[in-house]
C-alpha cells in the first residue's frame, strides 16, 4: 500500500512552555490534541505556520502521553522562529515517525549511551525509560560531549543524574579554556572518546546507543569495536535531509533506506557497507 495524503496533514499542538537550555538551544513543551504516544529515538515533523517544516528529534519522557516535548537548535529558517513562538501559540505535528532504540532487545544486558552535543535529546527518552524501569538492565552508561561546557544540555539532570547510584555518568568537553575554567569548569577536557579510557566493558552482553555528529559516531564506533562490540550491539541514529518524514520524497535515502522511515536509528552492521570514505 501506498502513503495516503493524510499523513501529510499536521494535527495541532499548542506550546506549554520553553526552557532555554544553551545559548542556542531550547526545550519546548507541547499540549497534544491527543493522547501523544512514541518510542525513545523517533521524530516529528513539526510546522511552524506560514515558515516552514523542519524534523524534531522528540526528547521527552516516553510516559507522559499528555506532551509532546522537543529540544531545538535554532540554526535556520525554521528553527529560529520555532524557538521564538510564545506559550499558548499553535503549530502544525505530523508524527512520530521512525525508527527507535533497542530497548527491548537491551533488557538483561548492560546499556552504554554515547552522545555528542544536540545528539543527547534523541537519547533522553530512553534515558528517562531506563531509569524508570532499571531492573530490567544490567549496568547503566552514559558518555556525554559537549563542545564546550556552555554547550551542556540539560544540566540540572546531568548533575542527578551523576548522584544517582543506578547511573554511571562521565562527561566531557572539546576544550575548557582558562575563560571557562574562571566560570567553575573543573570536569574533563577532550572529545569524548576520549571517556572510553575510563570504562571497562563487557562486550557481548553490552548494547551501545550513539548519537551526535557524524564525525563523533564514526570514532566513537571505532572505540566500540576496539572494545570487542559486536556491529550488531552497536546503534547509531542518522541525520540526513528529511522533508516528508514518511519516505515520499526521497531526500533522505541512504543507500537503500530512507533515513526517515527505515531509521533514523539504525543498527550498525546493516548499514556499515553504505558509507562512503567520508563517512563511516
Amino acid at each position: 500500500m501506498g502513503v495516503t495524503l493524510e499523513v501529510m496533514i499536521p494535527e495541532k499542538i499548542k506550546l506549554m512552555d520553553v526552557k532555554q537550555e544553551t545559548y542556542n538551544t531550547w526545550t519546548l513543551r507541547f499540549k497534544p490534541e491527543r493522547e501523544f504516544n512514541f518510542q525513545p529515538g523517533q521524530f516529528c515533523m513539526l510546522y511552524v505556520y506560514g515558515v516552514g517544516e523542519v524534523p524534531i528529534s522528540i526528547s521527552g519522557d516516553p510516559e507522559r502521553k499528555d506532551e509532546a516535548v522537543f529540544t531545538v537548535r535554532a540554526v535556520g529558517t525554521v528553527t529560529n522562529p520555532l524557538v521564538s513562538i510564545k506559550p499558548g501559540t499553535e503549530i502544525g505535528m505530523r508524527g512520530p515517525y521512525g525508527t527507535s532504540w533497542p530497548l527491548e532487545e537491551a533488557k538483561g544486558k548492560d546499556v552504554l549511551i554515547v552522545a555528542g552535543g544536540i545528539g543527547l535529546a534523541p537519547l533522553r527518552g530512553a534515558i528517562y525509560h531506563i531509569l524508570k524501569h532499571r531492573r530490567d538492565y544490567r549496568r547503566f552508561m552514559i558518555l556525554y560531549g559537549a563542545r564546550s561546557p556552555k554547550d551542556l544540555l540539560y544540566t540540572d539532570e546531568l548533575d542527578k543524574w551523576h548522584e544517582s547510584p543506578d547511573v554511571e555518568l562521565l562527561v566531557t568537553v572539546d576544550r575548557g579554556d582558562e575563560t571557562w575554567k574562571k566560570e567553575g569548569w573543573k570536569g574533563r577536557e577532550g572529545v569524548v572518546t576520549v571517556l572510553f579510557n575510563e570504562v571497562d566493558l563487557d562486550p557481548e552482553n553490552t548494547i551501545a546507543m550513539i548519537c551526535g555528529p557524524e564525525i563523533m559516531m564514526k570514532f566513537t564506533v571505532m572505540e566500540c569495536q576496539k572494545k570487542g562490540l559486536p556491529d550488531e550491539n552497536i546503534y547509531i541514529s542518522m541525520e540526513r535531509n528529511m522533508k516528508c518524514g514518511v519516505g515520499m520524497c526521497g531526500h533522505c535515502q541512504f543507500g537503500p533506506f530512507f533515513v526517515c522511515k527505515d531509521g533514523p536509528v539504525f543498527r550498525f552492521d546493516i548499514i556499515r557497507n553504505f558509507f562512503g570514505k567520508k563517512g563511516l
